[in-house]
């Protein structure tokens, strides 16, 4: 006989999992969700419902291709996305005011790169069995990295090169006041990659997704793939790129 305590137990572990599914791809429908999780589509609705009933998920219309209704897509909403928690509170904040007012803002800066610096090491360790001469390889190595400290990131492939997305940051509502702090992070994501990356949106300046552009093999005249096409070119070098 299963217990009310064991079954609200369970319940939140699957709901907890969802969250984790939403975060990663940023939206999903319900059988998406159902066969990343291994159960029911009816009970993954069940789940769903009572997110949305508590203000954690909220829904739109995907239009499909044909003459089929239209799914509907689930995603975090606002208020959830807050209640995953931060790495720094009220108290963080203050300091770094107090650094800001006294020190100056070449001072917070140091303060944030020394922050990141801490990141930058865990992280290495986990792209030394990667190709130094593969960005892509190395992107996706430190999209994985990422995600255990909290961010969950991912990595893809788009036509200029790649891209990491990471949907959750730990320090968003210190860095909506202190950009510092996702400047320095960039800074740490182009050392660690070899090349010289693009910030193109974060979650401190009010975008759904940090985005993080990461440049790449450029395609030729052709597709990729077809018969002539161009080989890859040189990427940049992040020492000179500022230069």
């Amino acid at each position: 006989m299963v217990t009310r305590a064991t079954s609200h137990s369970t319940d939140g572990d699957t709901r907890r999992r969802v969250t984790r599914l939403l975060l990663e791809g940023g939206h999903a429908t319900a059988a998406d969700l159902a066969r990343s999780l291994g159960i029911t589509a009816t009970a993954t609705r069940r789940h769903l419902d009572a997110m949305e009933a508590e203000g954690q998920v909220e829904t739109r219309v995907v239009r499909t291709a044909g003459r089929g209704r239209p799914a509907r897509s689930y995603q975090l909403t606002a208020a959830a996305r807050t209640s995953l928690g931060h790495t720094y509170d009220d108290l963080a904040m203050e300091a770094l005011r107090w650094i800001r007012r006294f020190e100056g803002e070449d001072a917070v800066g140091g303060f944030a790169a020394e922050q990141v610096a801490r990141l930058e090491a865990r992280c290495r360790a986990a792209l030394d069995a990667v190709d130094s001469q593969d960005p892509m390889a190395r992107a996706q190595a430190l999209a994985n990295a990422m995600s255990g400290e909290g961010y969950a990131a991912t990595a893809s492939v788009i036509a200029s090169g790649g891209q990491i997305c990471q949907h959750h940051c730990p320090v968003a509502g210190v860095a909506a006041e202190f950009p510092q702090l996702c400047e320095a992070e960039t800074r740490v994501i182009s050392r660690l990659l070899g090349v010289h990356v693009q910030r193109l949106a974060t979650i401190a300046n009010g975008d759904g997704v940090c985005t993080t552009h990461v440049p790449g093999t450029k395609r030729g005249p052709r597709a990729a793939g077809a018969e002539g096409g161009g080989g890859p070119v040189p990427l940049p070098d992040p020492g000179r790129a500022d230069r």
